[in-house]
């Protein structure tokens, strides 16, 4: 007899649940086995993912994630795919991306707060608060990611971080029971949301800080525009690798051990900013995380200072790797 954990109980989980949830879906919702999600990441490497749905409501999410919770079947959600590594052998979940036009909601309410969508883009998310004269979000236009991620990842940039804007937050939980939280019942901090690492955001109530004439926010917004195309790599990235250490940056630490440039494979410490690894164009998850290795051990032996990624290593964790 095979054990829960053994290859043939898993392969028959899999097909059951894909076999149960195909008739509870809609045509509308993308629901495939084996979906490549290299193209579906910044980084642009990484195998498929077991499972991979694009539902097309709140009550189809609802449906994949009591079905899966009532397997024991890993989720795991994807947004830009910014921000993480997908290993070359792919993962063994069931990936939900928001990608449906259902998810990208963006409405001005009588209170002058704003309720998102998790599915929304940080960057049409600007461009709609500039629309309507609403100042606050403008930091958030050259993040790669949708509302969900950045508040899974309290996502920042300018000086400004995703939770400063943040009212409530509306998520199901993975066994899909549907929560309305408060910011000041949440536990932010650095790139963590602790609410969120089991649950999935449907999409927030945002607090603009002022009304301001739309153009004088769509100047900001370019004046940003500028600063990063300046300071960061255009190639395909997962955005800074490594978390900042206190009193000191990482790309720092990296640029005066003389990595900037340096390289396994076809991934690349970038020559612009060497808090960022690029892809030069054929790159592998294997590639990347052989640089990872080389950066950590260089910084540490010069430095005494072990620097821990702030890419998320998607469904695994870096302990297992490093």
């Amino acid at each position: 007899m095979n054990s829960p954990n053994s290859p043939g109980v898993a392969e028959f989980a899999w097909q059951e649940f894909v076999d149960v949830m195909r008739p509870q879906l809609s045509e509308t919702t993308k629901f495939t086995v084996g979906e490549s999600l290299k193209a579906k990441t910044t980084m642009q490497v990484g195998g498929p993912a077991r499972v991979y749905a694009e539902p097309t409501n709140e009550v189809e999410l609802q449906r994949l994630l009591k079905t899966a919770h009532a397997r024991n079947l890993p989720v795991l959600m994807l947004g830009r795919g910014s921000n993480l590594l997908v290993p070359d052998e792919g993962v063994e979940a069931l990936v939900i991306s928001l990608a449906q036009p259902e998810w990208q909601a963006f409405t001005v309410r009588g209170d002058g707060r704003v309720w998102a969508g998790a599915g929304l883009r940080l960057k049409n998310l600007c461009g709609l608060a500039a629309s309507a004269g609403l100042h606050g979000f403008e930091f958030m236009e050259g993040i790669p990611a949708t509302l969900g991620g950045a508040l899974r990842m309290n996502a920042g940039a300018m000086s400004g971080w995703t939770f400063d804007v943040v009212d409530e937050v509306h998520l199901l939980t993975l066994a899909g029971e549907k929560r309305v939280l408060q910011r000041s019942e949440m536990n932010v901090d650095y790139r963590h949301c602790a609410e969120l690492e089991q649950a999935v955001a449907l999409g927030a109530v945002l607090r603009p800080r002022a009304q301001q004439e739309p153009q004088a926010i769509k100047d900001q917004i370019k004046n940003f525009q500028l600063k990063r195309k300046e300071s960061q790599p255009r190639e395909p990235s997962a955005g800074c690798i490594f978390k900042n250490p206190p009193g000191t940056s990482a790309g720092k630490l990296i640029d005066e051990c003389g990595l900037k440039g340096a390289r396994v494979g076809d991934a690349e410490v970038s020559t612009v900013h060497a808090n960022f690894i690029v892809n030069r164009g054929n790159a592998t998850s294997a590639d990347i995380l052989g640089l990872v290795r080389r950066i950590r051990a260089q910084v540490k032996a010069a430095r005494g200072i072990e620097l821990e990624p702030e890419v998320m290593l998607y469904g695994k964790s870096w302990k297992e790797v490093l």
